[in-house]
């Protein structure tokens, strides 16, 4: 009983400062949430612990997040899960099943479908394709990705770190990234396509 009541003296309190909710009732928050102005919440978004959000932000349906920092003219979601250590920087976007962990989002920097970005930081101007992977624990440790200012990662790349993608890069769709990609490279890794034609599968 006393949950119930904390939720709805939250979301009143909330209201109160301006927070857009279309459902209240399923949206749920933490005693030291901290939002800014002009942030709209749509249905089914859970806020966990120590999150703190700033002007200007949108934050899609089923979307949780805890001990994350949100700046200012972010959107998130639906469907993305922001773990502890999550900062994103103003202007970033976080899409539809991603999901972050201890990883920072740079300016103007997007990350729109199906991906994870684990213990990574991520400069500004980036677009991270659908799919993307970085894969961070080797079964022993946790290892860093870096990916610098106006990278693009074509979609499903797998960064095996540590790695470093430098400035202006481009990693091409389909890749498994091993080794530091310099400054303006394009890094491709793919073998031929094999067609054996009038192909007939055993029966």
């Amino acid at each position: 009983m006393k949950q119930i009541n904390l939720q709805d003296n939250l979301r009143k309190k909330f209201l109160k400062k301006g927070v857009r909710m279309m459902a209240p009732e399923t949206v749920f928050f933490s005693k030291d949430t901290k939002i800014g102005k002009n942030v709209t919440i749509d249905p089914y978004v859970v806020i966990g612990d120590k999150v703190k959000i700033q002007n200007n932000v949108k934050i899609f349906s089923f979307s949780h997040l805890e001990k994350v920092k949100v700046g200012s003219n972010v959107s998130i979601g639906p469907y993305a899960r922001l773990r502890p250590g999550t900062v994103l920087k103003s202007g970033s976007r976080i899409g539809n099943f991603v999901e972050v962990k201890k990883s920072t989002v740079g300016k103007y920097s997007k990350v729109n479908h199906l991906s994870y970005i684990g213990d990574t930081s991520i400069g500004s101007k980036v677009n991270v394709g659908a799919g993307t992977i970085t894969c961070n624990y080797d079964g022993k440790k946790k290892n860093k990705t870096k990916i610098k200012d106006n990278v693009f990662i074509g979609s499903n790349s797998s960064l095996v770190a540590p790695v470093t993608i430098k400035e202006s890069s481009v990693v091409g769709a389909g890749s498994v990234i091993t080794k530091n990609v310099n400054k303006k490279s394009l890094a491709l890794t793919r073998v031929d396509q094999i067609e054996i034609k009038n192909y007939k599968r055993n029966k």
